[in-house]
């Protein structure tokens, strides 16, 4: 089966997963990205069951979840679907946590 609707789950200060939504349609592929707040990361494991019971075939979480989020989330999906995760390099580590680490107020 050819992939037709996968989805994108990040990370951002003072996002909220219901407000922080967007899909995109080729009319052969639907992509969905959620945004959630960093001090929400559990909503994540009702969001991928949400997303299980649309039809999605498979989820990418961003490299803030880390792997210990991908193993939750899916043993919290039962493995149904694939759930993999974006990472940086060890070259843009400290780049990535000096700009996540400025106070934006």
């Amino acid at each position: 089966m050819a992939l037709q609707y996968w989805a994108y789950i990040f990370l951002s200060p003072g996002f909220d997963a219901e407000q922080h939504v967007t899909t995109m349609d080729s009319g052969s592929c639907r992509f969905k990205a959620i945004g959630i707040s960093m001090n929400n990361k559990e909503q994540v494991i009702e969001i991928a069951k949400q997303l299980v019971s649309e039809g999605v075939q498979l989820i990418e979480l961003c490299g803030g979840f880390g792997p210990q989020w991908m193993t939750k989330v899916s043993a919290a999906i039962k493995g149904v679907i694939p759930i993999g995760g974006v990472f940086y390099g060890p070259e843009a580590r400290k780049p990535m946590l000096d700009i996540l680490s400025k106070d934006i107020s």
